[in-house]
This record gives C-alpha cells, sequence and structure tokens, in this order.
C-alpha cells in the first residue's frame, strides 16, 4: 500500500478550505442530482422489509433484467450465454473486480496516458505492474504503441472513453483496432463507459463489447454516478465474459456481499427515466464547455488543449515550467481556484492539468475561467 500514489483531491481540498472563495474546476461531478422517478422508487423501498435484507451477489434480479435490456437497447451489448451482468457500488469497484479476476501478482495491465488515476491505483493494490502508454496529440489511443508495449505478462488493455481525463471520444475503427489487439494477444480489453451520454458535436459513444467477435475478451464497465447524478448511491455495472463471474463473485462476495439494495431500487427508478435524462443536461454542459473553449484560446502562446469530444473534462498542457502540483497550489492559494495535476493521471510530459466543468453553472463556470486564465497568465510570466 506504501507504493500506491496518495490520492490528489483531498490534498487540494485542504488547500480550497484554506482558500475561502475558492471555485473548483477539480473533481469530476456533475451539479444535478437523481431524477423524481429515481427518489421515489428508494422512498418506497424503504417500506419493504426484504430490503434491509442481503441480497444476491450479482444485484437484485430486477435491476440485472433492466440492466441487460438497457445494454440491448443502447450499446448493441447482448446478454446471455456468453456474458453476464454483476452490479457494483460504482465503476471503480467494477474496475477492481476485474483486475482481481484477471490478474495474478506481477501482471501487467497496459493503460493510456494520461490515465485515471484510480485505475492506475487498483492495479498497484493487486500487485500488479501498471504500464503507461501515450496517446497522440489529441489523446487518442496509437494501436501499435499498444501493440509494442504488450508483453508476455500483460493480462488487459484499458481504454475510457468518453475520457477522464482528456474528453476525448474514441471511434469504432480505434476502438475496433485495440480490441482487435487484444484478442490477438489473448488479454482482455477493459473499457470503462461511465460517461457514455456525455458527447458533444459529432461525437459518437461506441461500446466495444459489441464489435463482432469482442464478447468473450470485453469487459465492459459502466456507472450511473455520472449520468444521473448518483455519485453518492454508489451504483454501477459490468459486463463480464461467462467465465470469469466465478471469479468475480468471490471478489464481490468478499469486499461488498451485495450492491445496496435501496440504491438498486433508485437505480431502476432512474433507468425508467432513460438516458434522455442525461442528454437534456449535457445542453446546458455543452454551454460551459464553449465558454471553456473561448477562455483557452485568448492563452495561445501559454497554454494548449484539444476541445473535448466528451465527459466534462479537459486536459491542459502549459508553458509553465512549475511543477504540476505546484501549478496547482498556486492557482489555489492565490488566484482562487482549482484544477487537479496532470501528473496525477500519470503524465510526465511537462506542466499539465485537469480542469473539470461539469459541477458549475454557466455563470460560476465563467468567473472560474477567468480566474484560470488570469492565474495562467501570472504563473506563466513568472515561470
Amino acid at each position: 500500500m506504501h507504493g500506491v500514489q496518495d490520492p490528489v483531491v483531498p490534498i487540494l481540498g485542504q488547500w480550497i478550505r484554506e482558500t475561502p472563495g475558492t471555485i473548483s474546476l477539480g473533481q469530476g461531478m456533475v451539479s444535478y442530482g437523481p431524477p423524481v422517478e429515481a427518489m421515489a422508487a428508494a422512498r418506497a423501498a424503504l417500506a419493504e422489509g426484504e430490503i434491509h435484507a442481503y441480497g444476491p451477489v450479482e444485484g437484485d434480479r430486477a435491476l440485472v433484467e433492466a440492466l441487460a435490456v438497457k445494454l440491448a437497447k443502447e450499446n448493441d451489448i447482448e446478454v446471455g450465454e456468453r456474458s453476464r451482468v454483476v452490479v457494483t457500488a460504482g465503476a471503480n469497484m467494477a474496475f477492481i473486480n476485474a483486475v482481481l479476476a484477471t490478474t495474478d501478482p506481477g501482471d501487467e495491465v497496459i493503460l493510456l496516458r494520461p490515465y485515471y488515476f484510480n485505475h492506475e491505483m487498483a492495479i498497484v493494490m493487486a500487485g500488479c505492474r501498471p504500464v503507461g502508454v501515450d496517446t497522440d496529440g489529441r489523446y487518442h489511443p496509437q494501436p501499435e504503441v499498444i501493440r509494442r508495449a504488450i508483453s508476455s505478462r500483460t493480462r488487459a488493455v484499458v481504454t475510457v472513453s468518453p475520457n477522464n481525463p482528456t474528453g476525448a471520444v474514441y471511434d469504432r475503427a480505434e476502438l475496433a483496432a485495440v480490441s482487435e489487439l487484444c484478442r490477438e494477444a489473448g488479454v482482455y480489453h477493459i473499457h470503462d463507459e461511465a460517461y457514455e451520454y456525455f458527447v458533444y458535436d459529432h461525437a459518437q459513444h461506441v461500446s466495444p463489447g459489441a464489435l463482432p467477435g469482442a464478447s468473450s475478451h470485453t469487459i465492459s464497465i459502466f456507472s450511473l454516478s455520472k449520468s444521473y447524478g448518483f455519485a453518492g448511491w454508489r451504483i454501477g455495472y459490468m459486463v463480464v465474459p461467462s467465465a470469469l463471474i466465478e471469479s468475480i463473485n468471490k471478489i464481490q462476495d468478499t469486499i461488498l456481499i451485495c450492491p445496496t439494495r435501496v440504491s438498486q431500487r433508485a437505480a431502476l427508478g432512474a433507468l425508467e427515466a432513460g438516458g434522455s435524462y442525461c442528454r437534456r443536461h449535457v445542453a446546458t454542459l455543452a454551454v460551459v464547455r464553449q465558454t471553456m473553449a473561448d477562455h483557452l484560446s485568448g492563452l495561445t502562446g501559454i497554454c494548449e488543449a484539444p476541445t473535448p469530444e466528451g465527459a466534462f473534462y479537459c486536459f491542459v498542457r502549459t508553458r509553465s515550467s512549475l511543477a504540476p502540483l505546484e501549478l496547482a497550489e498556486r492557482l489555489i492559494k492565490d488566484h482562487a481556484v482549482a484544477v487537479v495535476p496532470g501528473s496525477a493521471f500519470g503524465e510526465q510530459r511537462g506542466c499539465t492539468f485537469r480542469l473539470s466543468y461539469g459541477a458549475l453553472d454557466p455563470g460560476s463556470a465563467n468567473i472560474g475561467l477567468s480566474r484560470l486564465s488570469s492565474g495562467l497568465r501570472a504563473l506563466a510570466d513568472r515561470a
């Protein structure tokens, strides 16, 4: 555990508390809460005695069946004899389930840099070695670079799309190329789709688990946390090859016993509201995204970032010679705006940071981005 990186968000949180009035462009949250259908379902569940007892390890039957319908309708993923749905305590638990079920200590798991830091932390906790490979200038995968990183100890390649921390959305050809690499190498393709509804302009979300021949080596991970304003309810789910279900049940029974049952009932209500509930909020996020792009376009020569195609993140590369964590500290303490340093995401190329625009209304976001712009100008001059 001493080899696992310290979570950066609590460090930033302490600096924010010490700087009252700070606007956070840091932690990945949405500004809205669950749909009324979810709240009504949770209230109704509390009156039922069985909700207080343990449930099935894989999740309550009603939710598992509803998720199978959603997966077939929205993701073209058919759940049957070859694959199974497992309800989890969020996408993070689904990921640790996947790692523990597919690796032995000393094995390797490939991550695309910059990567989601909790993925790297989970791999290290499992006694495995994360192998970071660079993405291209738009933060999209480079299949040949991934191919060269595969070794005899590789057990999985991880992709995230829409991406945290970059906002990149991988197209069908890119995901198909990664899937085929995994099939050829005999390793699993673990794909995180927590931000499936958060896409902009002409970008389209693709589920690689739906590709022909992919179901036997693909582990697909989903979450209700962002799309339904559900973060604290801790409900995610995964689609896994049937060959892994025995191992995953052992892991989940040991760590969790069963997903929280009242949260599962709320999840049923959320699914009743459907993906359109999230898409209505994405329209507001698109306005904030444009505000962010406008601010960053005024910082030519100071920073650069591809306009995000999805999620609600932007990964920014600055001209500053400051270390990423030092830059984040100075932005909070001197300019009252918070971002997450790029070093937390394994990015080693210069001074970078992730900003999140999901939790703010357009007015607050504009103030925060104005502070960020002035802060970056000041720190670039100091560098």
